[in-house]
């Protein structure tokens, strides 16, 4: 008579191959080039608390690039939008949209947050801002501070932006309000050192001060 194999032998050889070709399949779509640290936004220059860090950093030439939102080149090569933390500068033209839709009521109230301007002083002032942030970050490599986060879906995603100015790291969002070109507005955030967003709102408002003391940008109207 035959014996028959043991039922309690079968399945542990059952279990152990299956648990055997598992492992095998994880360490397969782990290889380099398969997994998601692969993707150039998951590798930036190093990070600080939350923020991801992108060093040397270029602008890239786009129609809707303004004085606060532009399309930059990561230095993986990734291409991707961003748009400053605290601040809003004017529209720089007066455009009409497809449905009938323009951004007339917008740049209206603009000019009445910024002083009370008229919209085609705000217009003339988001003009010189976009000169002056495209110019700026035109003339050299600088760096994006990012959470990579998009409250709105639109794929514009909020950041800091470093830039040298004589010799000196500076935020950009700083120095748009320093001349007058933005209203102090949007989303707030802790810096990337970690200093409060309401120290930094602070801050902001020091600066704007100092700035309508001084007549400059918006404030020369």
């Amino acid at each position: 008579m035959t014996a028959r194999p043991k039922r309690g032998n079968s399945w542990l050889v059952a279990l152990l191959t299956i648990a055997s070709i598992a492992i095998w399949v994880y360490q397969e779509t782990q290889q380099p080039g398969q997994s998601q640290a692969t993707d150039p936004a998951h590798k930036p220059s190093g990070s600080t608390g939350v923020y991801k860090i992108y060093r040397n950093c270029n602008l890239v030439e786009a129609r809707n690039n303004d004085g606060d939102s532009f399309i930059v080149r990561l230095p993986t090569g990734k291409q991707a939008e961003f748009r400053l933390y605290f601040v809003d500068t004017p529209e720089s033209a007066f455009k009409s949209y497809r449905g009938g839709e323009t951004n007339h009521a917008r740049i209206r109230q603009q000019a009445a947050e910024m002083g009370g301007i008229t919209p085609e002083q705000a217009v003339e002032i988001g003009k010189k801002a976009k000169s002056f942030t495209l110019g700026l970050l035109a003339s050299r490599p600088f760096d994006i501070y990012t959470r990579w986060d998009s409250p709105f879906g639109d794929e514009r995603f909020h950041a800091f932006v470093e830039v040298k100015l004589n010799g000196k790291p500076r935020y950009l969002s700083e120095l748009l309000v320093e001349r007058g070109f933005a209203r102090i507005k949007t989303k707030p955030a802790d810096l990337p050192d970690g200093t409060p967003a309401a120290k930094q709102l602070a801050h902001l408002r020091e600066l704007e001060r100092e700035a309508k003391r001084v007549a400059t940008g918006v404030w020369s109207f």
